[in-house]
């Protein structure tokens, strides 16, 4: 073998045995992210890619034809638009955009493969690009031509990275890093003819991508359930509170002796809402509506037996099938009770109400109590119900929204939003 095909063949193992490396690793993951799952197919096409590419080293040696150069080198580069195609994939799937924004350079990346895949093809028949004459492989004056499909794409995303504000500074690196090197590959490939330059970039770029973007993702993610953990926590604290649990066995310790199957059942409502806290401390996973729904009735209840129609929630369920975070509802409701009807003096009405768009199913709890200036409201631990970390378990673990509208004297009204698709 000639120097530049032990080279080729060294590149080609080595780039093989470190994406097997990532591609049992990403199989082996339990709950994959969507833009893992695309991620793993763009890992073992490049195996499949770098595989195909050692054979043509070995083969070549002894077999070369013009038929045979034609033919692979096509492959070879309808491979590198491949790729190109499945990598911007992965992109728009790790990206946080716009579902629309994301169809159009979705629509723009297809249409831009499919012309130049189209003239690779026929360049087997017009050598424009390149010729096997001979049984080697020579370049004409349009070859970069065939590669500016690879040029664009880089451009594209690199412009999409780095202008997106959601992504870390090492986020945006590691992504621009990916379509520098390959760049620069494909101007020392035009120099050092024989030499696979380009597929030394990619895994040098693969490993950037993978340990700089993924594994830090992974990272971070792991940092938001402890963040996650906490607010669970936080919350089951709050809805536990010494004067809370003082004045529900007080209430029931007094009905006892003027209606004890009253007392009864408050006994077993209290016992059923610390149950429900204590699981939501370990809870990871959204659980059916209707459950958070009976924890609610039950807290309900509890209040309803020191309160007496001092309280009163109506409850207008449209739908029930969707799933929610534990503990994500109920200190609304909650708050609504003790800082908004239970305020004034003759109480008031709380209205718990869900629907569904075509989006989203909707959760509105609105009250007729005091109110407050939702312009100036200021999140605090000490007070309501730390809409902070209720935001931030609907956002991180289904991506929903909270919007609050209030106004002094006048009531309030929160409105959740959880999307369907996710």
């Amino acid at each position: 073998m000639l120097g530049n095909e032990i080279f080729n063949a060294t590149v080609c193992i080595i780039g093989i045995a470190i994406l097997l490396i990532h591609v049992v690793n990403l199989l082996l993951k339990k709950n994959k992210r969507k833009d893992e799952n695309r991620l793993l197919v763009f890992l073992l096409f490049t195996v499949v890619h770098f595989s195909t590419y050692l054979a043509f080293t070995f083969l070549k040696i002894n077999y070369a034809s013009e038929p045979f150069i034609m033919g692979f080198y096509t492959t070879f580069y309808i491979f590198n638009n491949v790729e190109i195609l499945l990598f911007f994939i992965y992109v728009l799937s790790y990206l946080q955009m716009a579902d629309k924004a994301k169809r159009t350079l979705f629509i723009i990346n297809l249409s831009l493969f499919s012309v130049f895949v189209v003239l690779d093809i026929v360049n087997i028949f017009t050598g424009m690009f390149f010729n096997g004459d001979g049984g080697t492989y020579n370049r004409n004056k349009l070859m970069i031509i065939s590669q500016s499909y690879q040029l664009v794409m880089f451009a594209i995303t690199s412009v999409i990275t780095l202008f997106n504000k959601k992504l870390v500074i090492r986020e945006k690196i590691a992504f621009a890093f990916y379509c520098l090197i390959p760049l620069v590959a494909i101007i020392l490939q035009n120099q050092f003819k024989g030499y696979a330059i380009a597929y030394l970039s990619i895994i040098v770029a693969i490993e950037v991508l993978f340990f700089f973007v993924n594994v830090s993702k992974n990272i971070q993610l792991a940092e938001e359930q402890e963040k996650n953990k906490d607010a669970q926590i936080r919350i089951m604290m709050s809805q536990i509170q010494p004067h809370f649990v003082y004045n529900a066995l007080s209430s029931i310790s007094t009905l006892i002796s003027i209606n004890p199957p009253k007392a009864q059942k408050a006994l077993d409502s209290f016992t059923e809402y610390l149950r429900h806290n204590i699981a939501a401390l370990t809870a990871t996973k959204l659980i059916p509506f209707e459950e958070e729904l009976k924890h609610i009735k039950t807290y309900v209840s509890l209040e309803e037996v020191r309160f007496n129609d001092r309280i009163n929630v109506e409850y207008d369920i449209y739908v029930k099938d969707f799933y929610v975070p534990p503990l994500s509802l109920q200190p609304i409701v909650e708050n609504a009770i003790k800082h908004g009807i239970l305020k004034k003096l003759e109480g008031g009405k709380v209205i718990f109400k869900t629907y569904e768009t075509d989006s989203a199913y909707i959760v509105e709890i609105s009250d007729d109590g005091v109110g407050f200036d939702a312009n100036n409201f200021k999140d605090e631990d000490n007070k309501h119900f730390g809409i902070n970390n209720i935001k931030h378990r609907i956002k991180n673990m289904c991506n929903g929204d909270i919007a609050i509208e209030s106004e002094v004297g006048k009531g309030a009204k929160v409105t959740v939003t959880f999307y369907k698709k996710d």
